[in-house]
């Protein structure tokens, strides 16, 4: 007799508020999934008297059953339970959501005590394959350019400076064969690029602009001010803040670029 397939295994994020936080609520609620032979991945305290888990089953009509069970427990509501997003696995990872536009929904906000989240977040991104265009926004010695090779540590990819004010101007008019891999995290300074750029620099940037590779590129308003590209062009926008409610100024530091031009 030939065996029976096994059916593949997916994930599911589960979350929900607390309304009252009786004894042996989880309990009650890990039965219940025990029962249904749903295991639990992870679970974490998300924002306050919310919880987040991360569920494993073969068998979606398992899950919408518990779904539509815990909508008749009294103490607490279902506030999503759907296959999990990127920010899922990161609220439920470190207990907090990710703070997000809500107009322009790839617009992602932190803080400078949440270099932790930032560069958990960068490390998920960095590790998908394709072209990935990520714009980094924040004022002089938030961290920017530190998540980003912190970021790339974690997906255990190389980066290369195309443009940088790290140690020294960097203005990188050629890479080598090595350098010009696909698999690299690109950094590219966006005031640096265009304002300091020389023909073959540009040149560079747009042959890497092209390539199915990850670009991270800080200051994205000068750079889309000052050169042919647009924020459609854009997958994500991060925002970093040495505190929440610091302005993001470009006046106060380009000076410093051109001054000795």
């Amino acid at each position: 007799m030939e065996s029976k397939q096994s059916k593949q295994s997916n994930q599911w994020y589960m979350e929900y508020k607390i309304h009252k936080n009786r004894p042996g609520l989880l309990g009650d609620i890990a039965s219940l999934l025990g029962m249904l032979e749903v295991n639990i991945l992870t679970i974490n305290g998300v924002e306050g008297e919310t919880r987040g888990m991360l569920l494993e089953t073969d068998d979606e009509e398992k899950i919408h059953l518990m779904g539509a069970m815990l909508k008749k427990v009294d103490n607490i509501t279902i506030s999503a339970l759907r296959p999990p997003k990127l920010v899922d696995r990161l609220a439920v990872r470190h207990g907090r959501y990710i703070d997000r536009d809500s107009d322009d929904r790839k617009t992602f906000r932190f803080t400078r005590d949440e270099l932790g989240l930032l560069v958990d977040f960068l490390g998920e991104i960095f590790k998908r394959e394709g072209n990935h265009v990520v714009g980094l926004r924040g004022m002089p010695r938030v961290g920017k350019t530190e998540s980003i090779i912190a970021g790339s540590v974690c997906a255990m990819k190389r980066w290369t400076f195309v443009s940088s004010t790290l140690l020294r101007q960097t203005i990188r008019s050629q890479l080598s064969e090595d350098e010009m891999n696909p698999n690299h995290v690109f950094i590219i300074d966006g005031i640096v690029s265009t304002i300091r750029s020389s023909e073959k620099h540009y040149n560079l940037l747009q042959d890497i602009m092209s390539m199915p590779s990850t670009k991270v590129i800080e200051h994205p308003d000068i750079f889309v001010q000052e050169s042919e590209y647009s924020f459609d062009d854009f997958d994500i926008i991060i925002e970093l803040r040495n505190t929440p409610d610091e302005e993001i100024v470009y006046d106060s530091f380009t000076n410093a670029y051109t001054e000795d031009l």
